[in-house]
């Protein structure tokens, strides 16, 4: 038990280090490049190959964890990161646009690519780690991902910091810094617990035959799509427009701030998704119980959005008022969001079996960075077509498409595995 305590701590310890980072880079590329002209649909664009990078290593990762071992899929993860990080250096300002647009994409796909690797490694890990009996599980992967949350909040904050104090590429360069002495860390110190891998494991195995983590994996899709949608471009982009009056101190002021409820919002989504099994009462309930509220959960969350599309809409131009109930609206999505996603990131793991933990886990994911795919270019899209209004209205639609999928787990038996 010791053994796999000290993993779990160290499998935290670099995840926390990685979505550090992720959180850190994410920020800066879209303040930067907003403000050298960017259109939102040219902003989408530069995550676009980042999230199918996301699709595709999760459908692979999972079978890469099983032939290779979980440790493998996590160091590789941290260290395309660094490669990331340094190639994000190389960017030339006299670039034109079309060639400075495909040189980020290309690296926020490998960065996509890494994010990945590290997430399904450490998520796969909780599976095999957490103890048995009672909500061990449920509570391991709730701090897991709830302090995850958190941390990549930071990383926002961290990422407008950085880049209103000292510049785009030292910013970048300290991170890469920062990250490879973390992966050298953890290379030395890690512990035994997780599994080496199996030379048999075959490619076509992380398609699952189990009804309930497919409708989950639709479920997923669907949620973190209604996410994105706002969350990338919308949001980010009228906030700058309606903060900064153009000059370099309203620039930096307006970093500042959209860093701040970007964190904030990020780890208020931490806090509560690390509290999801007290709020649902996971202690208290089986895991059919827990099963059916996915379902409730995805339509209460269904509500918010829809009202603020309706309140921004008839609003007009934006006003103080306006902004702050904005800015409270969303952090009650993200509340409502956070115990969503938690009670998903519970029942992924409760419905697989340790032999085909990272299969599922990659799969499950893989509908996950599908989803943060299609919310990305829809962010883009939508606030170009209709701003902010519009990016809220299809982020309301797109949670009742998670709501149901989430209600066919219901229907399904708990025995079926």
């Amino acid at each position: 038990m010791r053994d796999g305590i000290s993993a779990y701590i160290a499998v935290t310890a670099a995840y926390w280090a990685f979505m550090l980072t992720d959180g850190a880079l994410r920020m800066l590329v879209l303040l930067h490049f907003h403000t050298l002209g960017f259109s939102p649909v040219q902003l989408a664009y530069l995550f676009v190959l980042y999230e199918i990078a996301g699709v595709v290593t999760n459908l692979s990762a999972g079978w890469i964890a099983a032939r290779f071992g979980l440790t493998s899929t996590l160091y590789a993860g941290l260290g395309i990161q660094v490669l990331a990080l340094l190639a994000l250096t190389q960017l030339d300002p006299g670039w034109g646009l079309t060639a400075s647009v495909v040189f980020v994409m290309a690296v926020q796909g490998a960065s996509g690519v890494a994010k990945d690797l590290a997430k399904m490694s450490s998520k796969s890990a909780v599976k095999i780690l957490a103890p048995s009996d009672g909500t061990g599980l449920f509570r391991w992967v709730a701090v897991l991902t709830g302090s995850k949350n958190a941390v990549k909040g930071l990383g926002f904050l961290l990422g407008a910091a950085l880049l209103a104090s000292f510049g785009f590429v030292p910013s970048v360069l300290s991170m890469a810094v920062i990250l490879s002495g973390i992966l050298l860390a953890v290379m030395l110190r890690m512990p035994s617990g997780l599994p080496v891998g199996r030379k048999d494991a075959k490619f076509t195995e992380v398609f699952s035959r189990n009804p309930r983590i497919n409708w989950l994996s639709f479920s997923r899709l669907f949620l973190f799509g209604a996410r994105d949608v706002w969350f990338v471009v919308g949001i980010p982009i009228y906030f700058y427009a309606v903060l900064s009056d153009g000059s370099e101190a309203g620039n930096r002021a307006a970093y500042f701030t959209i860093g701040s409820f970007m964190a904030l919002w990020i780890i208020l989504y931490g806090a509560v998704q690390a509290a999801a099994p007290k709020i649902l009462n996971a202690q208290q309930r089986n895991e059919a119980d827990l099963t059916r509220a996915a379902a409730t959960w995805a339509l209460g969350l269904a509500v918010i959005p829809a009202c603020l599309a309706l309140l921004v809409a008839l609003a007009g131009a934006p006003t103080p008022w306006l902004t702050i109930t904005l800015i409270a609206g969303l952090l009650a999505f993200g509340a409502v969001f956070a115990v969503n996603s938690g009670l998903h990131s519970y029942l992924i793991l409760a419905f697989t079996n340790g032999d085909r933990v990272t299969m599922d886990v990659g799969f499950y994911y893989m509908s996950n960075a599908a989803g943060r795919l299609i919310g990305t270019v829809l962010s883009g899209g939508s606030y170009q077509l209709g701003g902010l209004p519009l990016c809220l209205a299809v982020a309301a639609a797109m949670v009742g498409l998670s709501a149901f999928g989430a209600a066919q787990l219901g229907s399904r038996s708990v025995e079926s595995r």
